[in-house]
């Protein structure tokens, strides 16, 4: 009798449960490493292949920029999608898919014949995929740190420095030996891994709309389908003033960020450097990275300072070191402005996501993230196009560098006018009571699980009521879970008055 009684309220607790800062966290971390990787480490370095299309399909520079800005466009326009997605099936199920499609994109686009086929493979279908993996791995993460959160997201991302190392050199040589259709071929099999990482992740609770379903006593309102779209998306968001805020500055951040990675290897070939010595700058961006990642995560996790502030300091100076790239005409200058490049485009990656806990709260993280990925996408789709037609207009990447340290400049510029930023003290928490009114779910406050503590405080509200000391020792050693044996022993205005408090 009492089995089927401790069932629900386990599974009402279950979307509450605190985050464990560890245990089989650190293996969400480790699927977190592996599809970062297989994910923004293969499209940074898609520039490999980007000279090989231009000579096999006799294209524009431009024209082939939105391959990559295509897909890029595509995972951040999807995210929402996902998160909605994982909202209702679960974030295991979803990643599982999101392998499964980016690898099948890749393998249908090493046998394009058109550069609109690849647009569709790789922009499309690939970028859904990588959509569908990598909102929900990150959003796990989250949901599993707390004190050591920017550490496990640093750690995690470390995966996209680490591919930049070996995948530029790696997909050079298989484009020397497979041609660039084998070298596709492969790295549809490579993309297929996602799969298992996706069948590492354990959830800390049910699905949300399953749970509200669960929960929920008024099943004709809050099923609804435009409630369940409101709930799903999270599109209460779109009337907070400082996740707007962070969307735009983040949409700038997005539209500079990536240029370097598409056309950084053909800037070196430009100016006369080998193949190899163009894809190894890219690997040795990737190395500072990796420690630009770490060390960031594990600075902002000392809290000697807040993280939005850390943030602007990185992405800063990221804008500075992508404009001096066109003054680096030796190759080991390029080399050094790579390395400081590198380091910064590293550091503010884990701080990026690591902020938006503290501008909405966690329980509103995943869908956060996706609305902030849809509207970033505006900056994915335009930004490496535009270098593109800037490089065919005036013959060199010098301004396609430069634009891209501006976009970088005034993300900062415009994070700084996020709410209590100028304030050396970490923001209140958002409100809980203004996300239940939004959600429907005024019944969630009846029907979750208290604990005895708050109990007795709620039946006992010693403060705000006169009781001589011998019924305030009663009412301290009340078991509020067997209210039935303690009703005798407590003195009948004393209760009349309790179930009053309990009524309003």
């Amino acid at each position: 009798m009492e089995k089927p009684q401790e069932r629900p309220e386990t599974q009402q607790s279950s979307p509450l449960m605190a985050a464990p800062d560890g245990g089989w966290g650190w293996v969400v971390v480790g699927s977190l490493f592996v599809t970062s990787a297989l994910v923004f480490g293969i499209i940074r370095s898609l520039g490999v292949f980007f000279v090989e299309f231009v000579q096999y399909f006799d294209e524009s520079a431009q024209a082939v920029s939105w391959i990559t800005s295509i897909g890029l466009a595509i995972q951040q326009l999807m995210s929402p999608i996902a998160a909605a997605a994982c909202n209702v099936y679960g974030a295991r199920t979803v990643v599982m898919m999101g392998g499964f499609l980016s690898g099948l994109g890749f393998i249908l686009a090493s046998q394009a014949t058109s550069l609109l086929h690849l647009y569709m493979t790789m922009g499309f279908i690939s970028g859904l995929g990588w959509a569908l993996v990598f909102t929900p791995t990150v959003a796990s993460v989250m949901q599993y740190f707390t004190m050591q959160r920017s550490l496990a997201m640093g750690l995690g991302f470390t995966g996209v420095g680490l591919a930049s190392f070996a995948f530029s050199p790696l997909f050079q040589y298989l484009v020397e030996v497979y041609a660039w259709r084998g070298a596709l071929l492969i790295l549809g099999g490579l993309s297929f891994n996602m799969i298992a990482c996706g069948a590492l992740i354990r959830p800390l609770g049910n699905p949300k709309v399953v749970e509200k379903t669960e929960n929920s006593t008024n099943l004709n309102r809050c099923s609804s389908l435009p409630s369940r779209i409101y709930e799903c998306f999270e599109l209460s968001l779109l009337s907070h003033r400082g996740f707007l805020t962070y969307a735009v500055a983040i949409t700038f951040f997005n539209a500079g960020y990536f240029i370097p990675y598409v056309h950084l290897v053909a800037h070196s070939r430009n100016i006369d450097f080998t193949e190899y010595q163009a894809a190894f700058v890219i690997s040795v961006t990737g190395v500072a990275d990796i420690v630009g990642r770490v060390a960031s995560g594990w600075a902002s996790d000392l809290g000697k300072m807040r993280m939005p502030h850390m943030l602007v300091v990185w992405t800063g100076l990221l804008g500075l070191f992508l404009m001096l790239i066109p003054a680096a005409v030796s190759y080991s200058g390029l080399l050094v402005v790579s390395v400081a490049y590198g380091f910064c485009a590293g550091a503010m990656t884990p701080l990026a996501f690591a902020v938006v806990p503290e501008i909405v709260g966690i329980e509103r993280v995943l869908g956060a993230l996706g609305l902030l990925q849809l509207i970033e996408s505006v900056g994915g789709l335009l930004g490496a196009p535009l270098s593109g037609w800037l490089k065919d207009y005036t013959g060199t990447y010098t301004a396609s560098f430069i634009t891209a340290g501006a976009f970088l400049v005034s993300g900062t510029l415009i994070t700084m006018t996020l709410p209590y930023f100028w304030s050396c003290m970490a923001p209140p928490p958002p409100s809980p009571s203004k996300k239940k009114s939004q959600d429907c779910s005024i019944e969630d406050g009846l029907l979750k699980p208290t604990t005895s503590d708050s109990a007795s405080e709620k039946l006992c509200p010693v403060e705000d009521t006169l009781y001589s000391e011998k019924e305030l020792k009663i009412c301290s050693k009340r078991d509020v879970t067997h209210p039935e044996q303690e009703r005798e022993e407590i003195p009948q205005e004393m209760i009349h008055l309790t179930n009053l408090k309990e009524t309003l």
